[in-house]
C-alpha cells in the first residue's frame, strides 16, 4: 500500500513528518522502512533527516506483513461461553492477546487455536478471530469470533455503540464527582512513542463516562464506560483528570511512585466487568459479567480497613 501525503511544515525532518501522518508507527519503525527505501521525496530516496519543504509530495509504502505462523497451544481458558458462532472469554490478567513483534506464543489467539480450531479470518492469521482486545494487564470479559459473519456483526456493534462495555478501576486521589463524561482525542504520545496521549491532531476521538461507586480518600472505585474503544482509553483518560489507575507501570508509577510497593498487583487495576451484545445469529440479546477478581479485592479490602 502505497499512501502520499504534502509536507505542511517548513524544515520539519523527514521522520518527524512521517511520525506525524502515520501515528500509528513508532519513529523507530518510519526510520526503518526509510531505510528499506520504502519513502520517497519528489520521487528521491531520502534519508530520515532530510529537511522537507512546503507542499513537498512525500511518498510511503507500506510493505504487507508477512505470515507468521501461529501454533495452537493447550492454556487453559476461563471460558463464560460458546457456541457456534461466539466465544467469551474471562480473560486473565498478564495474558497477551494476540502475538506481535517479539511474542508468537503463550497468547489468547494460541489458546484460541488449541480450543476452538476455527475461527474469523478477517483479522489475518496474527489476529484471528479477534474483534475488539483488552491491554496485557487487564482483565475480564472479551468475544471472539468464529467465523467472518459473526465477526462482521460484532464489529458492527461495537462501531455502532450497541455494544456495551463497561469496566470497573481502582484509580488514586478522589474523585468529587458523582459522574462524568471525559472527552479527547486520543494518539501517540509526542515524545514517548509506546504510551499514548490526548492530542490536538492526528488522535482519534474517544468519549468515557464514569460513576463512583466507592471512595477510599486515597483512592477511588469507579465504573468506566466505553463510548469508543481507542488504546489504553481509560488509562489514558483518567490519568488526564488526575486519577491515574493504581498499579499501572506506564501512566500512574511517575506520579505516584513505587506503586507495586502499595498494592501487590501485578499491572493496571482494571477488569472489564461486562459485555452486552447482540447475537450475531439468534438475535438475542445477551450480557455476560466477570467477578472481580483476587487481586483487586485485596487492594479494595485493604482501603476498606485502612
Amino acid at each position: 500500500m502505497i499512501q502520499t501525503f504534502k509536507a505542511n511544515n517548513l524544515n520539519e525532518r523527514l521522520d518527524v513528518f512521517l511520525t506525524r501522518m502515520r501515528p500509528d508507527f513508532s519513529r523507530a519503525h518510519i526510520q526503518r522502512l526509510i531505510a528499506e527505501g520504502c519513502v520517497l521525496v519528489g520521487g528521491v530516496l531520502r534519508k530520515g533527516n532530510f529537511r522537507l519543504k512546503l507542499e513537498d509530495e512525500v511518498s510511503l509504502e507500506v510493505p504487507d506483513a508477512k505470515n507468521v505462523e501461529i501454533l495452537p497451544e493447550n492454556i487453559p481458558l476461563d471460558i463464560l461461553y460458546e457456541d457456534n458462532d461466539i466465544i467469551v472469554i474471562n480473560k486473565a490478567r498478564g495474558m497477551v492477546v494476540h502475538p506481535a513483534a517479539g511474542i508468537s506464543s503463550g497468547t489468547l489467539v494460541n489458546a484460541l487455536l488449541y480450543h476452538c480450531r476455527d475461527l474469523s479470518g478477517i483479522n489475518g492469521e496474527i489476529r484471528p478471530g479477534i474483534v475488539h482486545r483488552l491491554d496485557k494487564d487487564t482483565s475480564g470479559v472479551m468475544v471472539a469470533a468464529k467465523n467472518d459473519k459473526a465477526h462482521i456483526s460484532l464489529a458492527k456493534q461495537i462501531q455502532d455503540k450497541t455494544a456495551h462495555r463497561t469496566y470497573i478501576a481502582i484509580v488514586w486521589n478522589n474523585i468529587k464527582e458523582e459522574a462524568g463524561i471525559i472527552r479527547g482525542d486520543i494518539g501517540r504520545h509526542p515524545t514517548d512513542r509506546k504510551k499514548m496521549a490526548i492530542v490536538q491532531d492526528n488522535g482519534k476521538p474517544a468519549v468515557t463516562h464514569f460513576k463512583v461507586l466507592e471512595r477510599f480518600g486515597d483512592c477511588t472505585l469507579v465504573e468506566c464506560r466505553l463510548e469508543t474503544g481507542r488504546t489504553h482509553q481509560i488509562r489514558v483518560h483518567m490519568t488526564h483528570i488526575g486519577h491515574p489507575l493504581v498499579g499501572d507501570p506506564k501512566y500512574g508509577a511517575a506520579r505516584h511512585g513505587k506503586i507495586k510497593g502499595n498494592f501487590a498487583i501485578q499491572g493496571q487495576a482494571l477488569h472489564s466487568v461486562s459485555l452486552e451484545l447482540t447475537h450475531p445469529t439468534t438475535g438475542e440479546r445477551m450480557k455476560f459479567t466477570s467477578p472481580i477478581p483476587d487481586d483487586m479485592e485485596k487492594i479494595l479490602n485493604k482501603l476498606r480497613n485502612k
